[in-house]
C-alpha cells in the first residue's frame, strides 16, 4: 500500500546504486502520458514513469542479476494481458493518493506470488495491492482536496482507462532517488505448456 518510492526516472546514471530493487510494468502512452501529467500537477516537483509495480521496492540477498533472471523466467512464462483502471482512492494508512485495478489485478497478484520467492523475495510492510501511484508524502490536510481533482481530472481523460501488459522492467534504485533500468522482459515469451 504506497510503498513505492517517490523517485522516478533516470534520465542519466545519477547518485550512488542502493540495494533497493522493483519490477515494475510501464504504462504506454497516451494513457502512460497522461498519468503521468497529472502526477505532475498534483506533485510538481515529481520526475514520474507511470507504472503498476509488480514487485515493490525490495533489498536483494544475492547479485541482481540472478534476481533478473528469476524476474525473467516467471515474467516470460506470464501471458501478456490487459490492465483496467478504476477510480481514484486513498490509501488510509499512509494518504497515499492511487488509481485502483479492477481487470488485471488477478493476474498481478499471480504474478507478485510467484516474483516473491527465492532471490526476490521479501518481507513487505503492507499487503500487495497492485495500482498506480498518483501521490504520496503531501500533507494529510491536502489529500482529500488533492485526491477530489485527480479524479476529476480522470473522468475528463477521453483516453482509453485500460492498457497491455505485454512488457516488465527490472529496476533498481540510486542515492539521488532515480530508478535505473536494468533489463527488460516480454510477457509469454516462452510459451506455456
Amino acid at each position: 500500500m504506497g510503498s513505492e518510492s517517490n523517485g522516478g526516472p533516470c534520465r542519466s546514471f545519477e547518485g550512488e546504486r542502493l540495494n533497493v530493487f522493483a519490477l515494475v510494468i510501464y504504462i504506454p502512452p497516451p494513457l502512460g502520458q497522461f498519468l503521468d501529467d497529472l502526477r505532475r500537477e498534483l506533485v510538481p516537483h515529481y520526475n514520474p514513469h507511470a507504472h503498476v509495480s509488480v514487485l515493490p521496492p525490495r533489498p536483494l540477498r544475492v547479485e541482481w542479476q540472478t534476481a533478473s533472471g528469476q524476474a525473467r523466467t516467471l515474467t516470460e512464462e506470464q501471458p501478456p494481458f490487459e490492465v483496467e483502471l478504476t477510480d481514484v482512492q486513498v490509501f488510509p494508512q499512509t494518504d497515499v493518493i492511487y488509481l485502483g485495478i479492477a481487470g488485471g489485478g488477478r493476474e498481478l497478484h499471480d504474478l507478485h506470488r510467484a516474483m516473491n520467492t527465492s532471490a526476490l523475495e521479501f518481507t513487505e510492510p503492507y499487503e500487495y495491492h497492485p495500482h498506480i501511484t498518483l501521490a504520496q508524502n503531501v500533507p494529510h490536510e491536502a489529500v482529500a482536496e488533492m485526491a477530489a481533482l485527480a479524479q476529476r481530472r480522470w473522468e475528463e481523460f477521453p483516453g482509453p482507462h485500460s492498457f497491455r501488459a505485454d512488457r516488465a522492467v527490472f529496476v533498481q534504485n540510486t542515492s539521488t532517488n532515480c530508478w535505473l533500468d536494468l533489463a527488460e522482459y516480454s510477457l509469454g515469451a516462452v510459451a506455456v505448456r
